[in-house]
């Protein structure tokens, strides 16, 4: 599964990683909670995240999801038939891996990445993968409620921090703009071609750049 949405990825956005992602996966709760000091009966209730240690040159990263984010998806595989019910578990998915993709694309490219481009990618990521997988399993059409379910009302962890909640609400701000463009350039009129070549352009932008595209009027 997470390998298949690896290489979607690798193929919307025309970039190759030597790293499959089926080999930094772990599902055990324990281990973000001892990289992060969580006590046993105080473990963190997140079902994904990117575990990154640097020491000096070196980065070791890890991909947690959530075992039962896992069985779910195994049980009832999006790719065969994405509906509300697994919705959620999918975009959970979509958005570690493109959290690992993204972060390693651009370390192989001597490139740093902050908080933000990697949010803010990944709700991008999830967005234009859905709309792809919804429009191969419905002969082409894309839920015209799609875009308002993922970014609309977004509801956000409360326990976090201000300086987190301000970047994940920026995240969500920046790729709806991005997303709702693309739905009304591209897939409204069908033009896939040109579309690949917007994204595959944003993808390679610098953060300043990554904002100041989203919210380009034409």
């Amino acid at each position: 599964m997470l390998a298949s949405i690896q290489r979607q990825l690798e193929r919307i956005y025309d970039v190759e990683i030597p790293h499959r992602v089926n080999d930094f996966l772990v599902t055990d709760a324990q281990v973000p909670n001892s990289l992060q000091g969580h006590e046993q009966a105080n473990q963190s209730d997140t079902e994904e995240q990117l575990l990154v240690v640097q020491d000096g040159d070196c980065v070791d990263i890890a991909l947690y999801l959530d075992n039962d984010v896992v069985a779910r998806l195994a049980e009832d595989d999006p790719r065969s038939c994405l509906h509300a019910g697994n919705l959620a578990d999918f975009c959970t998915a979509m958005e570690g891996v493109s959290h690992f993709l993204y972060l390693i694309w651009n370390a192989h490219h001597e490139r740093g990445v902050s908080l933000m481009e990697l949010e803010m990618q990944a709700e991008i990521d999830k967005y234009v993968s859905t709309a792809f997988l919804f429009g191969q399993q419905g002969c082409g059409r894309v839920p015209p409620s799609l875009h308002r379910w993922l970014f609309e009302n977004p509801v956000f962890d409360s326990s976090l921090d201000r300086a987190s909640l301000e970047r994940y609400r920026d995240a969500n701000y920046y790729a709806s703009k991005y997303c709702a463009r693309l739905e009304k350039r591209y897939l409204k009129r069908n033009g896939q071609a040109g579309m690949f070549n917007d994204l595959r352009r944003l993808y390679r932008l610098t953060n300043r750049a990554k904002i100041s595209c989203t919210v380009e009027r034409h």
